[in-house]
């Protein structure tokens, strides 16, 4: 038996599934742990999802440096079955979602006492979320990825509604969770008919497959289905345009933690599933989906841009602002799909980039709102951030350096971000886009620029000094550091997405996987 069990589980197994491990393990002690700890030490919880997370991190860092110190291994690991892959590209994301999960970690212990809900399930079913996220940047099976995907869908569902005496935070979840079920089953049910035309599930044979079949039939009208309701699924987990409604409630309703947690890490979960199914899976059919995500690209930066306007609560402006960015990091796809090199490249350059500044400037603006909740004030409209800056003059300060990040303004990282973004459209040619995406950048700057407003120019409702609790400094501090670092000093995080990019070659994991 042991013989057999040691047959089934590979030393590439066991590497590929130790930081997904490491994190199982502690959120499942959370669970257990929590029944033991007395309401007035329920941060110790934070404390092990922090060590959690950090542990699975030092793996991760481990097997960065593995992939240095042995060429054998340019390709990626590919394990279980050949529905794993963990190459650097997988890596990239791994980074993403453990910075951003201890980011929200430390944000979530003094938000938690206030609403008196801090619970151990908290932090446990955050950890299963990144347990999901890391399925789901790794998977080329589509088995495993709609795994990946439900687990981090589940464990979302309920930390959305997880203020369980708050009415907006149930109606949140409720709305959040019938939509991504009826997504879900449409996103399966195009991964079914995608089988059914290949025969396979891993995608760099649906891939090959798909390619021979339409040499044979161009216009295969169930690849074309295939495609569209697989696409579907996709656009609603990244909040696209027509299938965004459910982003703003859900962000409103949400604990204001774990809307900011959900706007990035969440999100670059989605993205890595979009960019594995789309780039390779349906590489074949290029042709029809570059018009679709101009489409998309399009209506998602003009309804975003035009409804954020109008919004005078902060959560329910973000949220419109993240579906205004998830339109601008769709022109990086359009460019990768329609350009060839260095348009292609600068486009999924620029979409990693974006995702990687994204993660510090929307995390600590969501941090600056969170600080706001007090007993009697919920602290997520306009209204209660005027006058900020004589209350809290550090976190209004920082709250305008993400806002004029979040803006595009240099020398802000969001500059950064934007600048590879419209690059790539403007070497592939795309300029009528390119002007679009510029002038879609002014209404950004509009409603950003109200927030800030209110901060500096308004007077202030309450005059008392506003309370800050050091795990939300630091995590500001962080977010603010990093913000405006990589603006200013960017070549090592491009080196870093150029180093994620030259090594994720399809051909060359095809040609490992035969």
């Amino acid at each position: 038996m042991l013989g057999q069990v040691a047959q089934l589980f590979s030393p590439t197994d066991y590497l590929l599934s130790l930081p997904i491990v490491l994190l199982t393990i502690f959120a499942l002690g959370i669970l257990i742990i929590d029944l033991w700890v007395p309401a007035e030490l329920k941060w110790f919880n934070a404390v092990t999802a922090f060590i959690g997370t950090l542990f699975s991190l030092y793996i991760v860092v481990k097997i960065h440096f593995f992939y240095l110190s042995a060429p054998s291994t340019a390709n990626g690991l590919v394990g279980f079955a050949q529905s794993m892959l963990l190459d650097r590209f997988a890596l990239y994301f791994y980074y993403l979602f453990l910075v951003a999960t201890l980011i929200a970690i430390l944000t979530s212990v003094r938000y938690l006492e206030i609403e008196r809900e801090h619970h151990g399930e908290y932090y446990a079913l955050m950890l299963f979320a990144v347990v999901g996220m890391m399925c789901m940047a790794s998977a080329i099976d589509v088995v495993l990825l709609f795994i990946g995907l439900e687990l981090m869908a589940i464990s979302t569902y309920v930390l959305v509604g997880f203020l369980r005496r708050d009415r907006r935070s149930n109606e949140a979840a409720l709305k959040y969770l019938l939509l991504g079920a009826f997504s879900s089953g449409i996103f399966a049910y195009g991964l079914s008919l995608l089988y059914g035309l290949t025969g396979s599930t891993n995608l760099f044979a649906i891939n090959q497959r798909l390619g021979q079949l339409l040499q044979i039939h161009p216009k295969d009208p169930i690849a074309i289905i295939a495609l569209i309701t697989t696409a579907t699924g996709l656009l609603f987990k990244i909040a696209a345009f027509p299938f965004h409604q459910w982003a703003p409630d859900a962000y409103e309703g949400a604990p204001t933690t774990i809307t900011g947690f959900m706007s990035v890490a969440v999100k670059a979960a989605a993205w890595a599933m979009l960019i594995r199914v789309l780039f390779i899976g349906f590489a074949p059919l290029q042709n029809v989906w570059v018009p679709m995500m101009i489409f998309v690209s399009i209506a998602t930066m003009t309804g975003a841009n035009l409804a954020a306007l109008t919004q005078t609560n902060t959560k329910r402006l973000l949220a419109y602002s993240s579906i205004a960015h998830v339109g601008y990091i769709l022109l990086g796809v359009v460019a990768f799909g329609s350009g060839q090199n260095p348009a292609a490249a600068d486009g999924l350059k620029g979409i990693l980039i974006y995702l990687l500044v994204y993660t510090f400037m929307n995390l600590g603006a969501f941090a600056v709102i969170a600080s706001l909740r007090r007993r009697d004030i919920i602290g997520d409209e306009i209204d209660d951030i005027a006058g900020l800056y004589s209350r809290a003059p550090f976190e209004a300060v920082l709250m305008l350096i993400f806002l004029l990040s979040l803006a595009g303004i240099p020398p802000m990282a969001g500059f950064l971000a934007k600048y590879f973004i419209f690059l790539s459209l403007i070497e592939s040619q795309h300029y009528v886009l390119a002007a679009v995406a510029v002038l879609y950048a002014l209404f950004g700057l509009y409603y950003y620029m109200k927030i800030a407003s209110a901060m500096f120019m308004r007077q202030p409702l309450e005059r008392e000094a506003l309370p800050v609790s050091w795990g939300m400094r630091i995590a500001l501090g962080i977010t603010a550091f990093a913000t405006i670092y990589i603006g200013i000093l960017p070549e090592q995080f491009i080196r870093a997405v150029n180093w994620t990019l030259g090594l994720n070659q399809v051909s060359s994991v095809i040609s490992q996987l035969k």
